[in-house]
């Protein structure tokens, strides 16, 4: 009968006198075998070695991993998918056993949002954009903040989408169909540029962008301009807080970003109005124009 031993590492190496030799061990990096592939001997020895091979300590990570693949939780393979979902899902079957005190996967991704509840394109920040970098990026900018919508979406924005008051998109994200009136600065920005291409956004040699090549380009301009620690991304999140901030309700923010309005009680609530000092001079100057002075 042929055994099949898994894990097995050989190395060939050079001898002295010119001739070649082949070493075995359990498995890379594991105790050396004795005798040759198929006797007796070398059998012996593999199962010897993986008898002796250390066991993961409990309370481990790769413990409760390992746990939950042998359990009858893990219906296929597929489970190896070692994202945010799957991880939290096992921190949790193994925090219903008591194989660990926690589960920091509990809420998922909220450290990612914490980590952008200030990065939001303040006024200083946009007009020192508008100064410095190149002329080709700003239409970007403004069509980004005037709109709310996605970089994708708007590198691939046609003109036969703009018809002099509005621009009406479909989001490639979700299909949501998006109607949104152009405001003065955003118009005169169009109306200026010549229209060399079907497609709105071009690059400096007059062709639509790739998105890596857009990001590159972004990325420098940035630096270049002094604007730190924002990206691209974060103007679809200060489009929300500006438009909350001049009284807009979440209704009418969703209409214009094409966001849910769960998604929009979720960037107000949680990524950028929290700490905006905007609102606390409003809140002052209501509580002042509504406070009466005694007689």
């Amino acid at each position: 009968m042929r055994v099949r031993l898994r894990g097995i590492n050989s190395i060939t190496k050079k001898l002295a006198d010119g001739t070649h030799r082949t070493y075995w061990y359990a498995w890379k990096g594991g105790p050396p075998l004795r005798g040759e592939p198929g006797t007796p001997e070398f059998i012996a020895g593999y199962n010897e070695a993986v008898a002796r091979k250390v066991v993961t300590p409990q309370g481990t990570l790769l413990s409760v991993l390992q746990a939950y693949q042998q359990s009858e939780t893990v219906s296929g393979r597929r489970m190896a998918d070692y994202s945010w979902a799957v991880l939290a899902r096992v921190l949790s079957w193994g925090l219903d056993r008591g194989l660990v005190l926690a589960n920091p996967c509990a809420n998922g991704g909220k450290l990612y949002r914490a980590t952008r509840r200030e990065n939001i394109w303040t006024a200083v920040d946009e007009a020192t954009f508008l100064e410095r970098a190149p002329s080709h990026l700003h239409l970007p900018l403004l069509l980004a903040l005037w709109t709310g919508q996605r970089q994708g979406d708007l590198l691939r924005l046609p003109w036969s989408a703009y018809d002099g008051t509005h621009i009406r998109l479909r989001q490639s994200k979700t299909g949501a169909r998006v109607v949104v009136r152009v405001g003065a600065p955003l118009k005169a920005a169009l109306d200026s540029v010549s229209k060399v291409s079907p497609i709105i956004l071009i690059n400096s040699n007059g062709k639509a962008w790739s998105s890596p090549g857009f990001r590159a380009a972004w990325q420098r301009a940035c630096r270049a301009a002094g604007v730190t620690g924002l990206t691209f991304h974060d103007l679809r999140g200060t489009a929300v807080t500006r438009l909350a901030l001049v009284g807009c309700t979440v209704a009418e923010i969703a209409s214009v970003t094409g966001h849910s309005l769960r998604d929009v009680h979720m960037i107000l609530d949680s990524h950028y109005l929290a700490r905006d000092p905007a609102l606390g001079e409003a809140a002052i100057r209501k509580l002042e124009t509504g406070t009466k002075s005694p007689n």
